[in-house]
């Protein structure tokens, strides 16, 4: 019996496929998904023009890609959180490294939760912003006070939390699975290595609904230039204004102002060297496929020792998460003003820890932060309904702000490897502070 991860076999691969075979490999997943999205939303603008009103009739198309998306949120918020919460587990015997290393991230990733959730305050992208018709809107319910809303982080049954998506519960109990099964050691083991296993195929399984987005973007594009008209890509230019505001202060100011005031080394070097790691972040949308050049980054051109990237930039992978809680952080208060949501202190608050945590359990894939939205927006009182909404909204531009926020990723774990390497000892000061040769 052949196993499904065996290559075809010579005369599998020799047999002649037929013309629609060869058509779409070639045509249609032979081109990368983004490039096929941007054509997606630009035939949906051209479709909306001319269909104007009647472009309702095919938005049932971009229904069903939401309803995909939501199907796999909980289930992927709660293995891959749980997976995430495993793989640290060598933490423990790496001592100073691995705990400051940690708390960096932890701190920026706070900073860049704040930072995106007063940018759409004071920019207020999410005004005059319809998503959908007056009649489709769903009520939004009335939020809860924080002492219940922290009560009602803690599940009293977690299969009807996971069967609820209530997501913010489905967190809480993530992370308390994850760290007993740390503690159980070699009987949790097996328990790891499933739930490793769990959010891979969940990942393939969100690839997979991915490769629904241009038609579900095309719908949702026709029909949002038919019914709403063009005025509805002004509020999504001054969301992206916003993001790359954002991003460019927390590289800057943010991870600037680490190496500078944390490290006490000068900030030139460090924005003159990592240029190609912030190249290739740009044009992946992925801080795992960036990982090997910000590993040389970190190595070669910034002095950081062996011991410490190796240590300090697989969990930036993970942890680190700066551009995406900013984007969160922003998208939440994009919606709240959407929905006209009025959002207090306190809640603000609770929606930057919540960003915290869930940024921690977004993978390192495009688009990962979209699906777990849903956790945020739960605090403002924003439901399903409204998340899909939001969603849909800004799905198809979701691509190049995708490769904004994928920047600061990388620059903080470098940043984070740069500060953590000479507060051990284990910065190499004349190669950071050296110009390259080429």
């Amino acid at each position: 019996m052949t196993s499904v991860d065996a290559p075809p076999t010579t005369a599998e691969a020799d047999r002649p496929r037929g013309p629609v075979a060869t058509f779409l490999g070639t045509y249609w997943f032979g081109v990368t998904l983004w490039k096929r999205i941007f054509l997606g939303m630009a035939l949906g603008v051209g479709a909306g023009l001319l269909l104007g009103d009647q472009a309702e009739q095919i938005r049932w198309i971009g229904d069903l890609f939401i309803r995909l998306i939501r199907m796999l949120v909980t289930p992927l918020v709660f293995a891959t959180i749980v997976a995430g919460v495993v793989s640290m587990g060598d933490i423990r015997r790496l001592g100073g490294i691995g705990v400051k290393t940690l708390f960096l991230y932890f701190v920026t990733t706070l900073i860049g939760a704040a930072l995106g959730l007063g940018l759409g305050a004071l920019a207020r992208p999410g005004v005059g912003v319809v998503l959908g018709q007056p009649t489709d809107a769903p009520a939004v319910a009335a939020p809860m006070s924080l002492t219940d809303q922290f009560m009602a982080i803690v599940p009293m049954n977690p299969v009807a939390a996971l069967a609820e998506g209530d997501i913010l519960a489905v967190i809480f109990f993530a992370i308390i699975f994850g760290l007993a099964v740390l503690t159980a050691g070699e009987a949790g083991r097996p328990v790891a290595r499933a739930f490793a296993s769990l959010a891979d195929v969940m990942q393939k399984m969100t690839r997979g609904v991915m490769e629904v987005a241009p038609f579900g973007v095309f719908a949702l594009i026709a029909w949002v230039t038919g019914v709403v008209g063009p005025a509805a890509f002004i509020h999504v230019f001054l969301l992206a204004v916003c993001v790359l505001v954002g991003c460019a202060l927390q590289v800057l100011v943010v991870h600037g102002g680490l190496i500078r005031l944390a490290a006490g080394l000068p900030i030139t070097p460090f924005l003159r060297d990592i240029a190609d790691a912030v190249v290739v972040a740009f044009s992946t949308s992925s801080s795992a496929a960036t990982l090997p050049v910000v590993m040389r980054v970190a190595e070669e051109n910034l002095g950081v020792s062996r011991v410490v990237a190796s240590t300090s930039l697989p969990i930036g992978v993970t942890v680190s998460m700066d551009g995406t809680a900013m984007y969160v952080g922003l998208l939440a208060m994009f919606a709240a003003q959407a929905f006209g949501v009025e959002v207090t202190i306190l809640q603000c608050l609770l929606v930057i820890i919540s960003i915290a945590v869930i940024a921690v359990g977004s993978a390192p894939v495009p688009s990962a932060s979209l699906f777990l939205l849903a956790g945020v927006l739960q605090t403002l009182g924003l439901g399903p309904e409204q998340t899909a909404m939001v969603v849909g909204f800004i799905l198809p531009f979701d691509r190049i702000l995708d490769m904004m926020r994928t920047v600061p990723n990388c620059t903080s774990d470098l940043a984070v490897a740069v500060t953590v390497a000479k507060w051990e000892g284990e910065l190499d000061k004349e190669v950071y502070l050296a110009k390259p040769t080429t």
